[in-house]
């Protein structure tokens, strides 16, 4: 039974899982899905980060550090732009002799006030690229989840993908030396 048109497709079905035992074979394997068969929706479990997975199997960079930056700026502009109006403009008290506003004492709060907003970007910002907190996932149906978290590495090619089928993409992945494939409900 051939699932590729989209009125076929099983609601029920969230995609296939595969198993490796070795790393290398993992990110040969999401080479060989994504570049050479054309699957684009693709993810991979590990028990730590393996170097050349997201290359592999096409996860673009992540936007986080232009929010980082961009939120550092501001971060910076807001404090310099306070210190400016307290001391230049609100409150114009010359003592001793200097000016209304200098930069030389302004660095540390300006500092400070940088990392502050380039902090909160930063959990905030993974928080909601990766969608967390998500206490349900559908590959935690998977049988053998387990050992995604000790010693093997999962790839998982999702049934939304418009060139998923079933019966030919685990055929695909055991023929790439997945130890274990399972179809996974949602």
């Amino acid at each position: 039974m051939h699932t590729n048109t989209p009125e076929l497709r099983d609601k029920t079905i969230y995609g296939v899982v595969a198993e490796f035992d070795q790393p290398s074979k993992l990110v040969a394997a999401g080479r060989v899905v994504h570049h050479e068969h054309g699957y684009t929706k693709l993810d991979a479990i590990s028990p730590f980060p393996v170097h050349g997975i997201d290359d592999a199997i096409g996860v673009p960079r992540s936007i986080l550090g232009y929010i980082i930056f961009c939120c550092g700026s501001i971060g910076f502009i807001s404090v310099a732009s306070l210190i400016y109006w307290a001391g230049g403009i609100s409150y114009k008290l010359v003592i001793g002799g200097k000016p209304l506003f200098a930069w030389e004492p302004s660095i540390p709060p300006i500092f400070e006030g940088t990392i502050l907003f380039s902090a909160f970007a930063a959990v905030f910002g993974m928080f909601a690229i990766n969608k967390l907190p998500q206490f349900y996932h559908p590959v935690f149906n998977y049988e053998r989840f387990g050992v995604a978290t000790d010693d093997r590495y999962l790839l998982v090619v999702e049934a939304s993908d418009p060139k998923f089928d079933i019966v030919d993409t685990q055929r695909l992945l055991e023929s790439l030396g997945a130890k274990h494939t399972e179809v996974v409900e949602a």
